[in-house]
């Protein structure tokens, strides 16, 4: 379980041929064998039980770093991604990276979570498509995962980042923070780290839940239906297909109806309204502007993503439970020594507040929740930096004091 720089170069190249034309898209977005490693480390781990009773044979994860560790190792803090993230938390876009970081603003020099004080760590999390084991990865054959991926949940991509933290030689974090899916993973790290050996800190859960309601279960639902319906999926075996040919209009489908949960209706009536694109006339069968910005988030995701992560990830979400056998959510919250930050926004309409609310209540060492208040729904959390920066700075001079770091 060591860290490298590189992938395994004993695994056979999985480099496809970019398609040239700006429309026609490869069959996937994810990030292959062969594709510019980037600011990517890797760390491969060996195989991994999963909580189904089924295993992967040899988990490698992709993963960014920021700072040095100190000589104590007490400034730790790990950075956890949201359902389309990557490993590339800060810093520009470039070769091996379409997008710049997703958490620019709150990650670097000064910045709240401060680089010249914080050894900051980014993996891209298992059943992802950039660069750690998921379903386009290739297995000991030589072959893409496809649909054999193993379902997989947010406890088994927590149990691979502590597999991590100990390849890495970490046995504390300072901080685990996450936004979304994110969020989720920091709760189970609150319980899971402790009981492999890794003490946590703190945690900071932004906008997330303890538990996977109906409401989001029903919101998710469409999503993978409209990949698994699209033409082109092949029960979810496409990646030797040509440009083109992959699951895109499933995967820009799933990708419209959960952007309407991102963001909120104010946000959407006030922007767009009844406006129409351009010149184009909605009575004449041209669209609204509301949908060609829709249209525009589909295509963006389907150039850079994977349908099958997508499903997987998903999935792993749909099963998140954090009292699944430890007694119930309230339970399992109260058993969270780590002090926590949680955040809400006030205008989510996928983790609706009253679950931060509720998570800050039970948890023993909880300050009290924090609420963005934002016309941007859910993703407040990646828009209003002018609230959640002074939240996160503070939170952390407080649990710096206590730790004596400076």
């Amino acid at each position: 379980m060591t860290p490298s720089s590189r992938p395994d170069p004993a695994k056979p190249s999985g480099r496809r041929v970019r398609a040239t034309h700006a429309r026609v898209l490869p069959a996937t977005g994810a990030w292959l064998e062969g594709d510019p490693i980037g600011h990517r480390s890797f760390a491969e781990l060996g195989p991994l039980a999963l909580e189904s009773g089924l295993s992967l044979p040899s988990v490698s994860v992709a993963y960014e770093t920021w700072g040095q560790l100190n000589r104590d190792g007490s400034n730790a803090v790990l950075l956890l991604h949201a359902l389309t993230g990557d490993s590339h938390a800060t810093g520009d876009a470039g070769e091996g990276h379409v997008t710049a970081g997703w958490w620019d603003q709150m990650v670097g020099p000064g910045r709240p979570i401060d680089t010249d004080k914080y050894y900051v760590v980014a993996p891209n999390v298992l059943g992802g498509c950039q660069g750690t084991t998921g379903p386009a990865s290739l297995d000991l054959a030589g072959r893409r995962w496809g649909s054999r991926f193993p379902r997989i949940t947010v406890r088994d991509q927590v149990a691979a980042e502590i597999a991590l933290s100990h390849a890495l030689g970490i046995s504390r974090w300072h901080f685990v923070v996450g936004g979304s899916m994110g969020g989720l993973r920091a709760l189970e790290w609150a319980l899971l780290g402790p009981a492999e050996g890794i003490s946590v800190d703190a945690i900071g859960a932004i906008a997330c839940s303890a538990q996977f309601t109906g409401d989001q279960i029903a919101w998710s639902h469409p999503q993978l239906a409209a990949i698994r319906a699209d033409v082109n999926f092949h029960g979810g075996d496409y990646y030797d297909q040509p440009p083109g040919k992959g699951p895109h209009v499933g995967l820009g489908i799933a990708r419209q109806i959960a952007h309407i949960t991102y963001r909120s209706a104010l946000e959407l009536d006030e922007r767009f309204a009844r406006l129409p694109q351009g010149a184009e006339e909605p009575l004449h069968g041209g669209r609204f502007a509301v949908q060609s910005y829709l249209d525009h988030h589909a295509h963006k995701l389907a150039a850079r993503f994977d349908a099958n992560s997508y499903i997987s990830l998903t999935e792993s979400m749909l099963s998140h439970d954090l009292g699944r056998e430890r007694g119930g959510v309230r339970s399992a919250l109260r058993s969270i020594a780590a002090r926590a930050l949680i955040v809400g926004v006030d205008s989510d309409r996928l983790f609706p507040v009253i679950h931060s609310e509720r998570m800050a209540a039970e948890i023993p060492n909880a300050d009290p929740v924090h609420i963005i208040h934002s016309d941007f729904g859910h993703d407040g959390f990646l828009i209003d930096f002018d609230q959640l920066e002074p939240a996160v700075r503070h939170f952390l001079a407080s649990l710096d004091a206590a730790a004596n770091i400076t």
